[in-house]
């Protein structure tokens, strides 16, 4: 009998050592996926909702009746706008659908034609115009001539994504962690994108424009003889409505 007492003692020791080490190994391997399941959502909103820069459609439609066969006022200054557009911003020609078997397809190539004549006007050359004849699929549907052509532009988003509730729970860890919630910032990133005239300004600076040297070397001119380089307005005193209170 005492013989027997040491090794049962050693066994129980062993046992015991083999499942702290397993609780030990489970314990880290929860805390490891804790850990990544949470660095996986950015703290910083603009990680998390980045705006990106890419190619999409600038387009615009013109309405055609049956028996109309030019453009009105509005549609000529939409056309022209369009055309300063390309020039500017354009990353390929302009693609015209044209609807074709149509009632109005009559009055359409009349308008397109003028179409035509105002790109033209503008400095779109021949190239830049390609033709595309389609038939619409629902024959209810007004046929409609579109301009459309590809640009860079800024995009962020999609906004609307609530994946933790905002209520305080234990399961909430941005509530816990006093962090911000998934979907903070996401409207301020979608609106500065659509806001912005060249997309390039997100990625580098532009190049600077060459200095008013005519300006500069007047107030040069006017500091080395020492008089004043301040501006004077002779038409400032007439603005005035009245001396009254002086």
């Amino acid at each position: 009998m005492t013989t027997q007492i040491p090794v049962n003692r050693n066994r129980a020791f062993r046992m015991a050592g083999s499942l702290v080490g397993i609780a030990v190994m489970l314990g880290a391997c929860t805390h490891t996926t804790d850990g990544e399941a949470t660095a996986r959502i950015p703290d910083d909103y603009r990680q998390r909702h980045p705006i990106a820069v890419h190619e999409s459609n600038q387009s615009m439609v013109i309405f055609i009746g049956r028996g109309r066969g030019g453009l009105s006022a509005s549609d000529r200054a939409e056309v022209m706008g369009l055309a300063q557009g390309w020039r500017n911003d354009a990353t390929g020609p302009i693609v015209a659908d044209i609807p074709v078997d149509t009632p109005n397809a009559a009055a359409a190539a009349d308008a397109f034609r003028e179409v035509q004549s105002l790109l033209a006007a503008a400095g779109v050359p021949p190239r830049g115009i390609t033709e595309h004849r389609y038939r619409p699929d629902n024959p209810r549907q007004m046929a409609t001539v579109r301009l459309t052509y590809p640009r860079m532009s800024a995009v962020a988003g999609p906004c609307g994504l609530w994946p933790e509730d905002l209520g305080p729970s234990i399961k909430d860890k941005t509530y816990m962690q006093n962090q911000e919630y998934y979907n903070f910032g996401c409207a301020y990133q979608r609106d500065m994108a659509a806001m912005i005239d060249n997309p390039s300004d997100l990625v580098q600076p532009r190049s600077e424009t060459p200095a008013y040297t005519e300006r500069r070397t007047e107030g040069f001119e006017k500091y080395r003889k020492g008089t004043s380089s301040a501006t004077i307005y002779p038409e400032a005193e007439k603005a005035k409505l009245s001396d009254t209170g002086k």
